[in-house]
């Protein structure tokens, strides 16, 4: 009966165990070092430059631009325009170290003398485009992947657009080999800087707002997050900060109010969504908006 009733106690403590850690797993986390800056596309406004660049560390940090999201034909016919076009940009907002790489497979992604450029990285750009799946295919699970990492470690950043945006998410919306009105593809998997989310850009303009219910439809544990144009939603550790012009639309299943309205709206679908504006601060593993 003893032996009974210790093989009974053993599995309830070991099922606790595992709905803790359970829980822990399911937390939305950003990383545990460096800043992430995650822009919805459009321009790159004056602030939003100004912010990479501070916390790449000013004017002489190292830059390492990856344009792998534009189509692999415009940059195989026009990498010389490509190149001057975004190191024209860069250095106009006074940033003068930087080098554009576009490493077009895992074989290369995986080459030390790429390897080396990160190495000695203060901060990356990943350029928008529409091709997260080009992103994923070519640089996850490879030493580049790992040395993104490392750079966060050491404090360092990464900035991306649009599709630069998107991939730094745990999930991949807008991952598929076909046209990108799929949300959810044959490619679910981002570079998971951030654990537990699905990030979509160009939202108000281009009338997305909806799209990321698709995504809560298969897995609900995700935080969803909408970055709109001109506008940037800044990941550090696990706060996330908005700046920017327009918003960063936050999908938590939970109701936020700017007035503090108490009453909490009822929708038998569940489809909440609220709005997050520059200077705002959100808590990713507790989900709820910073108090002022």
């Amino acid at each position: 009966m003893k032996k009974i009733f210790l093989l009974f106690a053993i599995s309830i403590l070991s099922s606790s165990v595992t709905n803790s850690q359970n829980s822990i797993d399911s937390l939305t986390k950003g990383y545990k070092n460096g800043t992430l800056i995650l822009v919805g596309g459009g321009k790159k406004t004056h602030q939003i430059m100004k912010r990479f660049k501070q916390e790449a560390g000013g004017g002489d940090a190292k830059i390492i631009i990856i344009p792998t999201a534009i189509s692999f034909n415009l940059l195989t016919d026009y990498f010389p325009m490509v190149k001057k076009e975004y190191t024209e940009e860069f250095k106009k907002h006074g940033f003068n170290n930087v080098t554009l790489l576009n490493p077009i497979n895992k074989s290369e992604a995986n080459d030390e003398k790429f390897i080396e450029s990160l190495k000695t990285a203060t901060g990356i750009y990943f350029s928008g485009g529409g091709g997260q799946v080009r992103v994923m295919d070519i640089f996850s699970n490879t030493k580049a992947h790992d040395e993104m990492f490392k750079l966060l470690d050491r404090g360092g950043v990464i900035m991306g657009s649009s599709a630069g945006a998107m991939v730094q998410s745990s999930f991949l919306a807008r991952g598929d080999s076909k046209p990108t009105h799929v949300i959810v593809g044959d490619h679910q998997t981002g570079l998971g800087f951030i654990k537990n989310a699905a990030i979509d850009s160009h939202v108000l303009v281009r009338n997305r707002q909806f799209d990321m219910f698709e995504i809560l439809q298969i897995d609900s544990s995700l935080l969803g997050i909408g970055i709109d144009e001109k506008t940037a939603a800044i990941v550090k550790q696990d706060t996330l900060e908005v700046i920017g012009d327009s918003y960063v639309l936050i999908y938590d299943n939970s109701y936020w109010s700017r007035s503090r309205v108490a009453k909490k709206p009822t929708f038998e679908d569940g489809s909440l969504f609220y709005f997050l504006k520059d200077g705002d601060k959100y808590n990713l593993p507790k989900r709820e908006v910073n108090k002022e």
